[in-house]
């Protein structure tokens, strides 16, 4: 009875030693976190759904990886099962009750299973996206302690505890446990203690809204210091999401520029910024950045993140397209394209460092409010023999249809004359700006220059403020996006409707009557700004269904799909790699044999139809709906 009663206080009293451990740890982590800036966070209202946002909106992510997410659910509920349980034995009642400690070891026994599946990804053969370096040892002191745990537990149920095999036990679980714990400062159990926090302080709220929230944050452009030039220059939340990342590398997967062999790489770009502002972190053990231009430069809090011999080169800033694919496979949801942003904010503001193709747009749209330097009168040269009324005239319309820059573009123009037909043909009352549609600022802003987008983002909702309508549609996913998100900050708050959504409203209520086009094959190619940005993927397929088309989806869709590589100022930024990106979103459009490549935004129709040797025809939806309407008189 003495070894039994020995053990059943200093099992409970190793997992009580073990929470005092992290709790240390991950105290001296918080010390770099407080290097941030302030920031504001609804700290009741975060933990009060902390755990819908654990268990529900991290798990939906977890869950696209049906292997990831089964290990999770068992070795992440496992050992907090089996922690709690023990720590809950140092009370006399449960310590002394020999089937509570068969409960106990149950619990390590699934901790135990979920360590070999942890192991599994790892040994013999590491999966390719995964880090290694520290990560390697994960499944060792998982097993450890669930081992040990298991068989302790097993011994103060049946007996047993005066035999050596008892301390043997209790010590290799506390190897295991121990070492877990130190792992909370720098090694990958950081994830789990900065991960909780971060659900609870996510810069993002809305994310677990059931909303898109994707507009960037405004800029106070009288602010001493402009973007972000130095890890203390984040807010202290922004460094504290950085630290959750666990390195599994789903965003290296999604990422476009990495995928062409830019020097881009999300998972290794998130831990350039911890190690900015941890200057023991452990040396960075992933996939490194394409092309060879990792810089591995200073640390600390104040060091230069950004330069040739800082630690993340300029063409890794520059070759992004803010296409949120990394975001949106992220399972601890941080931002990505939040942080690369802030960084080009301060290259393009503090330092004018923009890539030397980017300079000429950001010029024109400086001083002639087009990125072309074009006149904005031409923006309607594409209705020539069309009636495309002003809304100066009366002062009013139902629809203000907005235009953007693919108006300029030759082939975007037959796009617009398609749509601008099928709004006749249903009899909606609509008028453009003409002269005064400025462009929307959003190249300017993804690029970095928040001062230039301000200026067209006040000088458009001044034009706007002079005129009544019920809502603006526009073709353009970015002029969408820029509306509807990222005007309302500058007072500017409208009801903003992509074309595909109007269209699709048509033909419900009777007013387009489309014939069917059974012989086209057909693929759609989701627009990040509309797909990921804005949540609408299901009214550009419901139009393609309503014609009839034979429709096809390629492998990544909807919220997943890839990039046209057209976002972000990456066609002006033109960092090289390896491959083109919209190159290889054509070879995924080829896989499903389809004829039509649809598309509903300029920039993925000037990319696409610039893909040499391409078998399948780029069509915007509003051209195949009028050529459907039009077989259908």
């Amino acid at each position: 009875m003495t070894g039994l009663a020995s053990l059943t206080t200093v099992f409970p009293g190793l997992v009580w030693a073990m929470a005092a451990l992290a709790l240390v740890q991950a105290s001296r982590r918080a010390a770099l976190w407080r290097l941030g800036t302030a920031a504001s966070v609804a700290w009741l209202d975060g933990l009060a759904k902390l755990p819908r946002r654990y268990l529900v909106d991290v798990h939906h992510v977890v869950a696209r990886d049906a292997y990831a997410s089964r290990m999770h659910a068992v070795v992440a509920g496992g050992l907090l099962a089996a922690s709690v349980l023990t720590a809950l034995a140092i009370l006399p009642p449960l310590g002394g009750f020999r089937p509570y400690w068969v409960l106990v070891a149950a619990a390590f026994g699934v901790t135990a299973a979920g360590s070999l599946l942890v192991g599994a990804r790892r040994y013999p053969e590491k999966q390719k996206r995964l880090s290694a370096g520290r990560f390697q040892i994960l499944p060792v002191l998982l097993v450890a302690y669930a081992v040990g745990g298991t068989v302790t537990a097993l011994l103060l149920a049946f007996g047993g505890a005066d035999g050596l095999l008892a301390p043997l036990a209790l010590a290799l679980a506390a190897a295991g446990g121990l070492g877990l714990a130190f792992e909370v400062r720098h090694g990958p159990m950081r994830h789990a203690a900065a991960g909780a926090l971060h659900l609870v302080a996510h810069p993002r709220p809305g994310r677990f809204e059931g909303r898109p929230d994707t507009a960037l944050q405004a800029l106070d452009l009288d602010a001493p210091r402009l973007g972000s030039e130095v890890p203390a220059d984040f807010a202290w939340n922004r460094l504290l999401s950085y630290d959750a990342c666990v390195s599994c590398g789903r965003c290296e997967v999604a990422c476009p520029a990495f995928a062409a062999g830019q020097p881009l790489n999300p998972k290794r770009l998130i831990q350039d910024l911890v190690a900015g502002f941890s200057p023991s972190e452990p040396a960075y053990a992933g996939a490194p950045y394409p092309g060879g231009r990792a810089a591995e430069g200073a640390r600390g809090p104040l060091a230069r993140l950004i330069g040739p011999d800082a630690r993340i080169h300029p063409d890794t800033l520059w070759s992004c397209t803010t296409c949120r694919a990394c975001v949106e496979e992220c399972p601890m949801m941080i931002e990505h394209v939040d942080a690369v942003v802030a960084l080009r904010r301060h290259q393009t503001l503090e330092r004018g460092s923009l890539p030397e193709k980017a300079v000429g747009p950001v010029t024109d749209l400086r001083q002639t409010g087009d990125p072309g330097g074009r006149p904005l009168a031409a923006r309607t040269d594409f209705a020539a023999g069309l009636d495309l009324p002003p809304i100066s005239v009366r002062g009013e319309a139902a629809v203000l249809l907005w235009l953007g820059e693919g108006a300029y573009d030759l082939r975007y123009g037959r796009t617009l004359r398609a749509l601008v037909r099928l709004l006749r043909e249903a009899g909606v009352d609509f008028a453009v700006l003409g002269p005064e549609e400025r462009d929307t600022g959003d190249l300017a802003r993804r690029l970095g220059d928040e001062a230039t987008f301000q200026a067209l983002a006040r000088a458009n909702v001044a034009t706007l403020a002079r005129y009544r309508f019920e809502r603006i549609v526009t073709a353009d996913p970015h002029a969408l996006h820029t509306l509807r998100n990222e005007y309302p900050a500058f007072g500017g708050c409208y009801t903003v409707v992509h074309h595909t959504a109007l269209l699709l409203d048509l033909i419900r209520a009777g007013r387009l009557k489309p014939g069917r086009l059974p012989d086209l094959s057909v693929t759609y190619h989701d627009p990040c700004y509309l797909a990921r940005y804005n949540g609408e993927t299901e009214a550009p397929r419901a139009v393609l269904d309503a014609i009839g088309v034979n429709r096809a989806e390629m492998t990544r869709s909807g919220r997943r799909a890839m990039c046209c590589g057209g976002g972000g100022g990456a066609p002006v930024s033109d960092v090289p790699g390896e491959r083109r990106i919209p190159d290889l979103r054509m070879a995924q459009a080829a896989e499903t044999d389809a004829g039509i490549v649809a598309v509903a935004c300029p920039s993925c129709t000037a990319m696409l139809e610039g893909v040499p040797d391409r078998k399948a025809e780029i069509r915007d939806i509003a051209e195949l709906l009028l050529q459907a309407v039009e077989a259908g008189r």
